[in-house]
């Protein structure tokens, strides 16, 4: 750990006329002459008389502050005639701050970033005491290597005819990227909380910002607008430099420019193409071209998600096209010095990459998410504990993404705890060295924020603390707890216009409830993915039967502490088991506490405010959100929980004692639909079809709370009339008709092995001899296509058809992970999961052939004409094609699993 010293100095004297010469090198890079003038501009609003003066000899003898580094001449003639002792060896962009005589202060930086830390750190404490420092000696330096923010060139929607990620730059779409002003102000909160990296993530970037004299139909935007981009980029590069920023462009692959695929007549992204030599060059010379335009600026590459996860084809695609691309890029530039590359780790085998890439370059990073696209836990463990650990034992850099936080956006959050706890787990759990942060909401939308006011609001403002407090910790992250209290109380204070106790209750309100969404989400979600907009609520079958939603266990093994699901805590509760860990009810029973808790303090606070009173009642209204969504989790919970019994006991009692919490929940939406309502322009950010829980999020729906309040009040009027059935002795609603689905008229272009009938003893591969044993009924007569199942393994598996109406696709997922099984659909991971609505499972445990594991069915839909069904390499079954109008119903047929499960979702549909 780098060591860091206590600040140490004297009061200042009154200044009024005093005057003081800062004195730089001749040869100053400009991260030192910007430190400088900002700290002349501290000492002027002081009452100072500042110069700066730029030469490598001392200029008399009194009042200097010197600046520079140790071997630079200035600071060595500083050292030799004030006698200075030897400066402690200081870490990368570490500095020290020495009195000396004749009231001289010398600024020793380690490196150029070191020295204007130093100066921002003088320019604070004068600001603090309106005074230098009689006597000082003050060394400091950063934990993390890296500590960077980022901001994503995407929208909340998909550009018309494009795909994920694929946003060109242009003022159109993007009016904020070429405002300096704002960039000023974006950069300047980044150097004033020593953040040293920003991250521009965008799908593909390259044909926005390089033409390349192969390629020169691939730009994207006319030519007024890539000279405006030129210019904006060369801008931010600057300005970010001088303040000790390092910019890295992120890109996802396999994506090409738009006007690249029309002209070759192919897809700008496809995540089971395999590797062409087409695309690999158009990659490759887009790298060389843009490395060689933009030399000090570094990349960040995810393999994963828009081309075909973990495989050879990721560590070919890095280090035949990727690093030879950069290679290409700084010999056509005669420099040596590697601009640095981040390996994301997401959707890909980080650690089989790096060990092919190190050999052929050296500055490399890895980073992966922290707690998944969401902020659960300062406790992470289990297997993705396990993978940052050994990212971190690469020998190179980790970097851990604090990313998307789909289950804290649109509402305020600032726990400087659960931040604090954060950093010290990413150290000391995932033995990582670097922070990579989102905006803490509406990542899609930047630069603003959610809130409905008349002029749209800076996220760089509203959520001033969120950045303050991730920047501090990264930094250093052992604080002692009642020193940070009062440093909170007192910088909350300061904003607000109040003291520092009241500062401290604000502090109290940010840190209840910025324990309630991350218990929420650990307890009772679906996913740590942006699929699921935890604010506006979940249904009760996603409660009762969230495998059916597409679990993601990693939230639960991983993510959380030790504990239970709700339907683990059912089904030990009617076994009579004893219950292990954090467990539903107490997470209901906390949440309610925490809640009530926040509001209290932030009503404590309320009368000392004085100064932003406007941002603060919208502060004091989200406080009042966070209680009214613990209220309605916690009672559905418990209703839940009391549903579950049900499937136990048969005892329609059970479900009749579910009503009176259920009810209440729907009470207690209803106050959060009241505070958000005229609060909040959405909910999510992210306004696609990824959206899936609770709702399916279509051309912008199911974005508020009040789109929500009707579904969960139908949802008990269910509940009630199929208790009255259930009652009555009528026929169960669970005893659902069947309908068989129907064969579509399709034409198979493709050259397949054959055809197969869904019936007992049908062979469903063409080379292997698995029989089907046991189906759905539902299923029978359905015609499936027959395929080898070694070239579905080797090559993928594609099927090319044409149709005169709309059509689905059955594909049947083997449910078994590893190698030789195609994998389901996962939109944590590929977010084109959803593209043909094939994300959800339709029939679970629906086919049973051979010694395979059972197969569940997915559906892809189709419009008429001619297309083609491409799937990555794995084995699965065609099952056939039926017509687009026709439902497919959801729900488990219990094949391979000891019999029919007993499903009650119904209850509530």
């Amino acid at each position: 750990m780098l060591l860091c010293s206590p600040r140490s100095y004297g009061l200042g004297k009154p200044v009024k006329g005093q005057s003081r010469t800062i004195v730089i090198p001749k040869a100053a890079h400009a991260r030192v002459e910007f430190g400088a003038n900002r700290l002349a501009t501290a000492l002027q609003a002081a009452g100072y008389q500042v110069k700066v003066v730029k030469q490598d000899k001392l200029a008399g003898k009194q009042g200097l502050i010197v600046i520079g580094k140790p071997g630079d001449e200035l600071l060595q003639k500083a050292t030799t005639t004030y006698q200075l002792g030897a400066t402690k060896t200081l870490a990368k962009e570490g500095f020290a701050i020495n009195s000396a005589k004749s009231n001289v202060l010398v600024i020793t930086g380690a490196d150029d970033s070191g020295a204007l830390y130093g100066c921002l750190e003088l320019a604070d404490q004068v600001k603090e005491k309106q005074a230098l420092p009689e006597q000082i000696s003050y060394i400091d330096q950063p934990e993390m290597v890296l500590r960077g923010t980022c901001i994503g060139v995407q929208k909340p929607t998909y550009l018309p005819g494009r795909g994920v990620y694929e946003y060109p730059y242009t003022p159109e779409v993007f009016p904020w990227l070429y405002d300096k002003e704002l960039w000023v102000k974006y950069l300047d909160m980044m150097v004033e909380n020593r953040y040293n990296s920003l991250y521009l993530w965008n799908g593909h970037p390259f044909a926005s910002l390089v033409r390349l004299k192969e390629y020169p139909y691939a730009v994207e935007v006319d030519e007024a607008t890539f000279k405006k981009n030129e210019e904006i980029f060369g801008f931010v590069t600057k300005e970010a430099d001088k303040r000790g920023i390092w910019v890295i462009q992120m890109f996802y692959n396999i994506i090409v420019s738009k006007p690249f695929a029309e002209h070759h007549n192919i897809k700008t992204q496809d995540r089971n193409r395999p590797i062409v030599p087409l695309i690999a060059d158009y990659t490759r010379k887009s790298i060389a071209a843009f490395v060689e335009k933009y030399p000090n600026v570094g990349l960040m590459v995810a393999l994963g998600e828009a081309m075909e996860g973990v495989g050879q084809d990721d560590v070919d695609w890095f280090t035949k096209t990727i690093i030879p691309g950069v290679q290409d890029g700084l010999k056509a530039l005669g420099q040596t010095t590697q601009p640095p590359i981040v390996l994301r780790a997401h959707d890909t085998d980080a650690q089989a990459v790096m060990k092919a890439a190190l050999p052929i370059y050296k500055n490399l990073y890895t980073e992966a998410k922290f707690n998944g696209e969401a902020l659960t836990t300062y406790t992470p463990r289990g297997p993705w504990a396990e993978l940052h650990r050994n990212l971190s034992r690469i020998g190179t850099v980790q970097i851990e993404n604090v990313h998307i936080l789909a289950n804290l956006e649109p509402f305020r959050y600032g726990s400087a705890d659960f931040m604090q706890k954060s950093v010290q787990a990413m150290h000391n759990v995932y033995e990582a060295n670097g922070l990579h942060l989102y905006p803490q909401a509406s990542y899609w939308d930047w630069p603003y924020t959610a809130d409905k006011v008349a002029q749209r609001q800076l996220q760089v403002d509203r959520d001033w603390i969120w950045y303050k407090g991730w920047a501090r910790y990264a930094w250093k992250a052992n604080r002692p707890r009642p020193a940070e209290v009062n440093y909170w109380g007192s910088s909350i204070g300061e904003m607000y216009g109040c003291d520092e106790q009241a500062g401290k209750a604000i502090l109290e309100a940010y840190e209840e409830s910025g324990e309630i969404s991350p218990k929420l989400l650990r307890r009772y979600g679906i996913t740590d993915g942006n699929r699921q907009t935890l604010t506006l609520g979940m249904l009760m079958g996603q409660l009762i039967n969230p495998n059916r939603y597409g679990l993601f266990t990693l939230l639960y093994n991983s993510e959380a502490p030790e504990g239970e699901m709700i339907i683990e805590y059912a089904a030990k509760e009617a076994a009579r088991q004893p219950h292990i860990g954090e467990t539903p009810p107490q997470v209901a029973d906390e949440v309610v506490v925490h809640g009530r808790k926040a509001v209290a303090a932030i009503e404590k606070a309320a009368p000392s405010v004085t100064k932003n009173k406007e941002e603060f009642e919208r502060l004091k209204n989200d406080m009042y959100c966070y209680d009214a969504m613990a209220n309605f989790y916690a009672e559905k919970a418990r209703a839940a929980v009391q549903v579950l019994r049900y499937k136990y006991s048969n005892n329609v009692a059970d479900l009749e004692l579910a009503v009176p919490p259920l009810q209440r929940s729907i009470e207690h939406f209803k106050k959060l639909v009241e505070h958000t309502q005229n609060a909040y322009l959405y909910a999510n950010s992210m306004q696609t079809s990824q959206r899936k829980i609770p709702m399916r999020g279509v051309d912008g729906t199911y974005k508020t709370w009040v789109e929500m309040l009707p579904v969960y009040e139908k949802e008990l009027t269910n509940f009630r009339h199929n208790i009255d059935s259930l009652k009555a002795i009528k026929p169960s609603a669970q005893a659902k008709k069947l309908v068989v689905l129907k064969n579509a008229p399709v034409n198979v272009l493709s050259k397949v092995e054959g055809y197969y009938t869904i019936a007992p003893g049908q062979e469903v591969f063409a080379d292997t001899t698995a029989q089907i044993k046991e189906f759905a009924s539902e299923l029978v007569g359905l015609k499936g296509v027959l395929l080898s199942k070694a070239s579905q393994q080797k090559q993928g598996t594609e099927v090319k058809f044409s149709a005169t109406k709309p059509v689905k696709v059955l594909v049947g997922y083997f449910e078994k992970k590893g190698a030789g099984y195609l994998q389901a659909p996962q939109l944590e991971t590929d977010a084109s999961a959803n593209d043909f609505g094939q994300a959800d499972t339709k029939t679970a445990h629906a086919l049973l052939a051979g010694n395979q594991p059972p197969v569940n069915v997915h559906t892809f839909s189709f419009k008429a004409g001619t297309h083609t069904l491409n799937l990555n390499r794995g084995a699965c079954l065609i099952l056939g094609f039926i017509d687009g109008n026709q439902d497919v119903r959801t729900y488990d047929a219990g094949l391979g699993t000891g019999g029919e499960k007993k499903e009650i979702d119904w209850l509530f549909e």
